[in-house]
């Protein structure tokens, strides 16, 4: 206890020594080192908060970070005063409709925080180029998926209209054969004219195939969805 007061007593005894600029000049650098640890712990939870929002909203696209640069202030401690956050912006390969919903992660994550640096407002311009994309190749997909569909359609009525060119050539070829008559030469056929007669029935349902292989047909437009 004595040791104590004694260097008590001491610190005192060359405290009212000190110069009185000397304790001007130190109580105005302790002024303004407490200025500075104000602004640097005032930053230090902007910088905290900044990058703690983008990770909050970047969920699985998060890829590193938060990570921080640091100054050493006036009293010796670490405060932030920069940082980053690395997050995942490419695209989903062979699906541009979960591009389409990563596109808006990244955007979200970008804009969070209160006040976005510069990049952070280039990563969302970033974003809003690739859902763009993502848009466009969705419809070329959704395109290419209804044509097949559309083709069928298509051949579905040739075929239709087809049949029905078939359908009523053979009804021609029908009455036409009806009509025929047996040679008036002989009250019995022979085998002449029967055979003769057997060809001209037969030569309608050539008739009638060939009226259907010769039915022009409608092309089916693929350049139309090109």
């Amino acid at each position: 206890m004595e040791s104590i007061s004694s260097r008590r007593v001491s610190d005192e005894f060359r405290s009212s020594n000190i110069d009185p600029d000397d304790k001007q000049a130190q109580k105005a650098q302790q002024q303004q080192d407490d200025v500075i640890i104000r602004q640097l712990r005032s930053r230090d939870r902007e910088v905290r908060a900044h990058e703690g929002a983008h990770v909050a909203a970047g969920g699985s696209i998060v890829r590193g970070g938060p990570s921080y640069t640091y100054q050493i202030g006036p009293d010796g401690r670490s405060y932030a005063i920069g940082g980053e956050v690395q997050i995942d912006t490419s695209p989903v390969a062979g699906d541009p409709e979960a591009t389409l919903l990563k596109s808006g992660q990244i955007r979200a994550a970008a804009l969070a925080p209160a006040n976005p640096s510069a990049q952070d407002l280039r990563v969302a311009s970033n974003a809003n180029q690739l859902a763009s994309r993502a848009r466009v190749d969705i419809a070329i997909l959704r395109r290419e998926e209804a044509q097949p569909a559309d083709n069928q359609q298509r051949v579905d009525e040739v075929t239709s209209r087809n049949v029905a060119s078939a359908d009523a050539a053979d009804a021609e070829g029908a009455d036409a054969a009806n009509d025929l008559s047996l040679p008036t030469t002989s009250a019995v056929p022979t085998s002449q004219s029967i055979e003769s007669t057997g060809l001209q029935s037969n030569d309608e349902p050539v008739a009638a195939i060939s009226v259907f292989m010769a039915t022009p047909t409608s092309p089916v437009l693929f350049s139309q969805f090109a």
